[in-house]
């Protein structure tokens, strides 16, 4: 988790969804996904509407919770 509770970076989020990161932006870009950009300039993305996105995904066989 980032230092802002809340927020995932690309990497988290690519890790959850087993994608490379780039795909998380490319996802941003076209609204399937909102993006916070920090000061900085980077992306950051609400854990919240992540998660929420997550439940629909099917889960690859043999990693049972």
């Amino acid at each position: 988790m980032t230092a802002t509770s809340g927020l995932l970076t690309p990497s988290e989020v690519a890790a959850m969804f087993r994608v490379d990161p780039k795909t998380v932006t490319r996802w941003a870009k076209a609204g399937k996904l909102s993006a916070i950009r920090t000061l900085g300039g980077h992306r950051r993305y609400d854990e919240r509407e992540v998660r929420g996105l997550l439940v629909g995904v099917p889960q690859p066989r043999g990693s049972q919770n």
